[in-house]
């Protein structure tokens, strides 16, 4: 955790201050000058909890970037350019969704979707039992029992099976992989210190235990399904390069390789019961949360690797993305719960975005399942209240009225959500490695409705696979001249902020489309046309090719659209559909879609979001046209006398399996440097990062590249031309005479490629700190019962690029524990909690270890206890150290 938290930020005083104020502070806040721009730092009142989203902090209620934590979780820190911040008036942690909104009125469609309609009943429930009965085991071949590289440390090798009683042959197989959650609980907890494996007097809490709904619905219909345990990743990512997904992914892959074993030549703990029973080449991957980075990192790995397993289709749930990664080549459905209270940006979203246009002709079909009413944790019964092994609770934060409130009519229960999970989860993986046709409405974007799926209000975006599609206009770019008339103009737009941006928002969380990642902030977000008008004259005309005006053989003419959050709630346009003749048929969108009425929430929870949803025609509607002979596709304004939309997607299609496999593309890399590049004191150095493509390409291959890590930034879009196969960028490593710790990183990332896949998405230089380690000193303490705290001062003998801690135990002397003092952060829980600790933050020189005093009022001599230093990091100090606290009495 320590070298994320650590590595490259800067320390005040190593340069002479200017005349100007170098420093803006608060009562837990302060932003400090630097050679880099501004450290900004926030102290936190309690220990961070552990959650997927990335902590973001805001300056004067603007969100600033994301955050790195101290070990103990208490003090969050960032290195930002802008010296700007240095007259902030308040600096603050904001979660997604719990900022104030602008730009967007205040009326909500809350009402509208209490009576929204769920869609045409679905012929076959994926969520009801199977014929087959589920047996359950589980293995555990220990707690650090696979090094992963991906983590630089070794991880558990535990997962729960479910198997189909009585199912011949070989079975497809599924792997579940749970998300980012605590690891231990009971204990004293302590945090960031000890996190993995957990402590004597802690329990590893169960997470993929959480998933039996989904899994016996699939074992009960014949598939092989295996939920693995990441609480190891969960402890440690915080100090990797990229959150942890290429661990997640290389555990993953390390599962197959154990399956693999024990369903060829068997052995390990199921002996040869599995041997001839796994289908290797049809496996499906779930991710929830960070897990589903980690299962699409798993399907790109995969295919870099030979396609050594037939990885078929992958199912991010409530997933993160914080480095714009695509999945090419396999099918794919995102699952988004409206009420996400941690991942509340749903930046998954843009996984279909990202992957929709990314390689020319791609079989595979996409989805995303929006789910109203939906948090982030009650997918997995273990981290819900009342259903979990260890202490759970609801992420969703707003308590209030509104409709992700529990008190709200819309939101679905713990037991509502996790059948709803299971329908969606059950039906993908039995649609995509089953072949099942009679559940493509579920994921078609009809919205057709399983009956286990309930009162569940659920929206589907589909993209068909290239065979069964008709792009007609991406409205990606801008239109051709004379493409609008009347009273409308359109532009295209991307992103949440500035003059090409699509909403204006200080929440940009509200916006998935458009909100920026967390590892490539500068990557361009999806790109819509933004249809506006003043009249009810305004058309939008997209021309339909010669070579393509036959449309016969698709099913429904579609197109994604959204209402623009600064207009009316409701929004509608009129859709016309014209012939060679001139004929035509008009249809209101409205009639067949609630894309254009804005979701439900109102401002400042991070709602109402602003998604695209499906607008669908189905072509059979469109009697009065010659569907042999289709000319143009008109999008008229003659509904409301003003508005906006987004558009995006307009084709004709025709649900199908499609076709998924791994695939053979040429594949990205960027390369990591080879040995160590010396920090240096003082200046910069520039290292050359190579960008390569494994083989030549017949199309032009594009990705976007951008550093990492506190340093001068390379931001580049790159094109490989045909047969172009390699690039090189710069990294800049800046020098300093701070002790950091002996190597960190700067890494270069590449994100969103086309027409290519990626492989080693991260580039790393390792860079070795040559300062001198600090010397640390701390003394005994005396203090009055009056004073209320008894104060150990420490000293560091020089400031320090990184987090420096020394940590241990206190003991009774003649003082006792509860009565006379206590330790803080003790839950009062027996047996009490003796942990203490000094915390330097970077640059910090000073700093104290304290222990709270009980102010009684009882005569008492003068009492003592004892402070046993044991462990400390990144500062030279004798161990043990042993220091003596004197209380005297005030009575």
């Amino acid at each position: 955790m320590l070298v994320l938290l650590g590595g490259l930020l800067g320390a005040p005083g190593a340069q002479a201050a200017p005349p100007e104020p170098m420093v803006a502070q608060g009562k837990d806040w302060q932003v400090q000058a630097v050679p880099e721009g501004a450290r900004v730092t926030l102290q936190l009142a309690k220990p961070l909890p552990v959650r997927d989203a990335l902590p973001i902090l805001a300056a004067d209620g603007v969100p600033i970037g994301v955050a790195r934590q101290s070990p103990d979780q208490r003090v969050l820190s960032l290195l930002s350019p802008d010296k700007g911040l240095l007259k902030a008036k308040k600096i603050e942690l904001v979660q997604p969704g719990q900022a104030s909104a602008k730009g967007v009125s205040g009326d909500t469609t809350d009402a509208e979707w209490l009576k929204a309609p769920q869609g045409p009943p679905l012929a076959v429930d994926p969520g009801a039992p199977g014929s087959y009965g589920v047996r359950t085991a589980e293995y555990d071949l220990g707690e650090q029992a696979v090094y992963l590289p991906g983590l630089e440390r070794k991880a558990e090798v535990l997962g729960k099976v479910y198997t189909p009683v009585g199912a011949t042959g070989k079975r497809p197989l599924v792997v579940f992989l749970h998300g980012r959650h605590q690891v231990c609980y009971g204990g004293r907890l302590v945090l960031g210190i000890r996190p993995w494996p957990c402590a004597a007097d802690e329990k590893p809490i169960p997470s993929y235990r959480g998933y039996d709904g989904p899994a016996k619905a699939l074992a009960s219909h014949g598939y092989q399904v295996v939920s693995i345990s990441a609480n190891a990743v969960n402890a440690n990512d915080a100090a990797t390069y990229d959150a942890g997904a290429q661990a997640r992914a290389e555990l993953i892959l390390h599962h197959l390789d154990l399956w693999k074993r024990w369903s060829t030549t068997g052995g390990g703990p199921f002996g040869r019961a599995y041997v001839g029973k796994i289908d290797l080449t049809n496996i499906g991957l779930m991710g929830h949360s960070r897990g589903g980075e980690g299962v699409a990192r798993a399907a790109a790995l995969n295919a870099d690797r030979g396609g050594a397993y037939g990885v078929r289709a992958v199912l991010p749930l409530a997933p993160t993305d914080f480095a714009r990664a695509t999945v090419p080549g396999v099918a794919m459905s995102v699952i988004l719960p409206y009420c996400d209270g941690d991942v509340s940006d749903l930046q998954g979203q843009k996984f279909f975005d990202d992957t929709r246009y990314s390689v020319t002709g791609d079989a595979a079909p996409l989805s995303t399942v929006t789910v109203l009413g939906t948090n982030h944790n009650f997918f997995n019964t273990e981290w819900t209240p009342g259903q979990s092994e260890a202490p759970s609770s609801d992420d969703w934060f707003d308590t209030g009225s509104g409709p992700c409130s529990p008190k709200s009519a819309s939101r679905l229960t713990a037991v509502e959500q996790q059948a709803v999970g299971t329908a969606y989860i059950a039906g993908f993986f039995r649609l995509q490695l089953g072949r099942e046709t009679a559940l493509l409405p579920l994921l078609d974007g009809t919205n057709s409705h399983p009956k286990s799926a309930g009162k569940a209000v659920v929206r589907v975006v589909a993209q068909a696979a290239a065979a069964t599609r008709r792009d007609l206009q991406r409205f990606d770019q801008e239109l051709p001249a004379g493409a609008v008339s009347g009273a409308a103009s359109a532009r295209v737009c991307a992103g949440a902020a500035g003059p090409d941006g699509c909403v204006t928002t200080d929440e940009p969380w509200n916006s998935p489309h458009w909100v920026s990642a967390a590892f490539v902030p500068e990557a361009r977000t999806t790109a819509v046309t933004k249809l506006s008008w003043t009249g009810r004259s305004g058309v939008l005309k997209v021309d339909v090719p010669a070579a393509q005006r036959d449309v016969r053989r698709y099913a429904a003419l579609s197109f994604r659209a959204a209402p623009d959050p600064a207009g009316v709630p409701k929004s509608d346009l009129t859709v016309r559909v014209v012939d060679g003749r001139g004929r035509s048929a008009s249809i209101a969108v409205s009639a067949v879609s609630d894309a254009l009425l804005r979701l439900p929430g109102s401002p400042g929870t991070g709602l109402p979001k602003n998604l695209l949803r499906t607008v669908r025609i189905p072509t059979a509607s469109l009697q009065a046209v010659d569907l042999r002979d289709v000319r143009s596709i008109e999008l008229r304004t003659d509904r409301l006398d003003s508005g906006a939309v987004f558009l995006s997607d307009l084709s004709f299609s025709t649900p199908s399996l499609g076709r998924s496999a791994p695939t053979t593309l040429p594949e990205l890399s960027a390369s990591s440097v080879r040995g160590t590049v010396q920090e240096g004191d003082e200046g910069t150095q520039t290292v050359n990062v190579a960008v390569t493509l494994s083989r030549p390409s017949n199309r032009p291959v594009t990705v976007h590249a951008e550093s990492t890590g506190d340093t001068a930034k390379t931001v580049a879009d790159l094109t490989f031309a045909p047969g172009e196969t390699r690039k090189q960028l710069p990294l800049t490593v800046t020098g300093n005479p701070r002790d950091s710790f002996d190597h960190f990183y700067v890494s270069l990332v590449l994100a969103t490629p086309r027409e290519a896949q990626l492989a080693n998405s991260f580039g790393t230089v390792k860079v070795a700190d040559d300062d001198p380690t600090p010397t640390m000193t701390i003394n005994s303490a005396t203090a009055s019962e009056r004073d209320g705290v008894l104060t150990f001062p420490a000293t560091l003998s020089a400031p320090s690029d990184v987090y420096v801690y020394a940590s241990g135990t206190v003991d009774d002397g003649t003082a006792t524990i509860r009565q006379d003092y206590t330790v803080p952060g003790d839950p009062g829980t027996d047996p009490p909690n003796r942990f203490v600790f000094a915390l330097f933050q970077p640059g910090q020189t000073t700093t104290e270890l304290t222990i709270a005093l009980t102010d009684d009022t009882t005569p008492e001599p003068t009492e003592t206890l004892t402070v046993t230093l044991t462990d400390a990091e990144r500062a030279d100090i004798a161990l043990p150290t042993t220091l003596t606290g004197t209380i005297t009495d005030d009575d």
